[in-house]
């Protein structure tokens, strides 16, 4: 991760100047018998190459080992001015403190979602995600491509700091990795989509997470049918194929297109944008339990519809009886434009 190997190459420029006041210190105090005070003086001066001269005359021996220490102070001093320019001009300890304060950021969230890979169907996931309220961590192994979407240079709709008017918080590195998957706070997330090329690396993602996480919700793309059963037995918990999808949303273009605009229309892919909301039991209004479906009167009130109701024992109901009383487990499932629904949130959801 390039991260690490940034921080790695900080570290060992440390090091090897540590080293270098280590064996300047000991080389004269031995070899020459110089006090603390004359050894770490010669040792500073050797190293800035200021030749202020010598404190007491040196041996054989202390001209030797002056000649290699020399020789090896200027490897180190070269490494150096080469670790801080690359720091200080390019940009590298800005962009080491912005993913410091990314990563303090992410070890705050609870409940968040992760999205493995921002190619095409990652990318979807997460726009769908950020305009529902989602708070959302994208892991993705090419660090220039999420810089490009940072700066805007993709052709979509990004602005300079993110996606949507908002920041992408973004872990670069190989999902397949069990630290990666911890950087992203797997452990205190809700829902992990898993959308990489490969199939065996999502089925790796999968696994690594369902350890991390018993309680995360998976979700897995696969580009191969064989592949589901795999997803599924690596822990995800719904496995979906683009490309079948695709193919069948194209045949039934053919055969039932009204059935498929209408569709679109839910999907958000016409203009005309219809919306899907879901409503659990405990989310609704504490004054309104113990009335039944009637008496909920929700389409005379929202102009929303109840298009169906999942029951506590996970039966699904498609346009449930009138006279249905909804309980505790029961799951509201409506239909509405956007103005509907956000009148249905303030009149009927718990705030």
């Amino acid at each position: 991760m390039l991260k690490q190997a940034n921080i790695n190459r900080i570290i060992l420029a440390i090091v090897l100047t540590v080293s270098s006041l280590v064996i300047g210190l000991v080389g004269f105090t031995v070899i020459e018998h110089f006090s603390l005070v004359d050894a770490f003086y010669m040792t500073v001066t050797t190293i800035a190459t200021v030749g202020y001269g010598e404190v007491h005359p040196f041996s054989v021996a202390g001209r030797i080992f002056v000649s290699f220490y020399i020789l090896y102070n200027l490897i180190v001093v070269a490494y150096l001015v080469s670790v801080l320019s690359t720091f200080i001009f390019d940009g590298e300890l800005r962009k080491l403190f912005k993913m410091y304060r990314t990563d303090q950021e992410i070890k705050r969230f609870s409940g968040h979602i992760i999205v493995c890979g921002f190619g095409r169907n990652g990318r979807k996931a997460f726009q769908e995600l950020r305009l529902n309220g989602a708070r959302v961590v994208v892991v993705e192994q090419d660090e220039q491509l999420m810089k490009s979407l940072a700066e805007g240079r993709s052709g979509e709709d990004y602005d300079g700091d993110g996606v949507a008017g908002g920041k992408i918080f973004t872990v670069v590195g190989d999902a397949t990795n069990d630290s990666v998957l911890q950087q992203a706070g797997v452990e205190r997330a809700s829902a992990l989509i898993t959308a990489l090329p490969k199939d065996a690396d999502n089925v790796f993602v999968a696994l690594s997470a369902r350890a991390l996480n018993p309680h995360l919700k998976i979700i897995a793309r696969a580009s191969y049918k064989s592949s589901e059963s795999k997803l599924l037995s690596a822990g995800a918990d719904s496995v979906v194929m683009p490309d079948e999808i695709g193919g069948s949303h194209m045949a039934n273009l053919v055969v039932r297109p009204e059935v498929i605009r209408f569709l679109d229309l839910i999907s958000g892919l016409s203009a005309d944008k219809l919306r899907l909301e879901e409503m659990n039991f405990s989310q609704m209004r504490e004054d309104l339990h113990g009335r039944s479906i009637r008496e909920l009167d929700v389409r005379s009130i929202t102009g929303a519809t109840i298009i169906g109701l999942r029951q506590a024992d996970g039966t699904l109901l498609v346009s449930p009886p009138v006279g249905y009383i909804p309980g505790p487990g029961d799951v509201l499932l409506l239909l509405g434009n956007e103005e509907q629904i956000e009148t249905f949130e303030v009149r009927f959801r718990q705030l």
